[in-house]
């Protein structure tokens, strides 16, 4: 079977990256997005599963957060997933489940800004509304940390993410995960971003050693001043990260 690999509900500022910026919405502003993702894995014969089995993953997420601007560098923000999840071994369906998945509540605090860079920590918390039987959720509260870096060269930006999690669960997962990536974005013209992202993070998988590593590749569209659509490309650097999902988002600033 293939080792389920849960879609990151923390909020990003700037999807479809992984890595968070250290920017914040400003005071009494909102930030509304919308965010898509789709995951595909395959396992084929003696990859682990058996000498003629094919096992094929699909993992969909659609996520809606709300980011409110207490003061001007500090913001917290209300995520909410709902995933489908279906896996097939030798094209027969195994399991087709759905449903809203844990939801998570985080602080943003940008605490320095000079001369382009900027430190921010943004502590979370994710309480279980996910059904852990469906593989949903974890069954309990967790909680997580972020360290956060930008620093901005015009035309180009870079963040750096470094985060634990405490991942208190009911489904023997790791309790204790790491995560590390680092983004970068490159402003082609002043609608338009390209962006890229490479990262890693300890597999809650008690039974690996191999630690989810990926890259990802995409671009940031403003149609309007207030609002961007974006869509990126995730790609498995190893055998523990999915081998490939979609991402593609909207973002309204009002």
């Amino acid at each position: 079977m293939i080792l389920s690999h849960a879609l990151l509900t923390q909020s990003f500022a700037a999807h479809p990256l992984i890595t968070d910026d250290a920017g914040t919405q400003g005071k009494g502003k909102y930030l509304f997005e919308l965010n898509g993702q789709m995951g595909n894995e395959t396992e084929r014969p003696g990859e682990g599963i058996g000498a003629n089995v094919t096992a094929k993953e699909r993992e969909t997420e659609l996520r809606a957060a709300l980011t409110y601007g207490v003061i001007d560098n500090v913001d917290v923000i209300l995520t909410i997933p709902y995933q489908w999840q279906k896996t097939q071994v030798n094209d027969a369906t195994v399991s087709d489940v759905s449903g809203i998945a844990d939801i998570s509540m985080e602080v943003k605090w940008r605490f320095f800004e000079k001369d382009g860079l900027s430190l921010a920590v943004k502590p979370g918390i994710a309480l279980p509304a996910g059904d852990k039987d469906k593989d949903l959720g974890t069954g309990k509260a967790t909680g997580t940390l972020y360290f956060i870096t930008t620093k901005e060269i015009d035309p180009w930006a870079f963040h750096l993410n470094l985060g634990y999690k405490r991942n208190e669960n009911a489904i023997d997962e790791r309790e204790d995960i790491w995560h590390a990536s680092l983004a970068g974005e490159y402003k082609v013209m002043k609608n338009l971003k390209l962006v890229a992202n490479i990262g890693a993070e300890r597999n809650t998988d008690k039974s690996s050693d191999t630690n989810p590593a990926f890259i990802l590749g995409g671009f940031i569209y403003s149609m309007r001043e207030n609002m961007d659509i974006d869509f990126g490309v995730k790609g498995g650097l190893n055998k523990a990260e999915g081998d490939i999902t979609y991402l593609a988002g909207i973002a309204m600033r009002f």
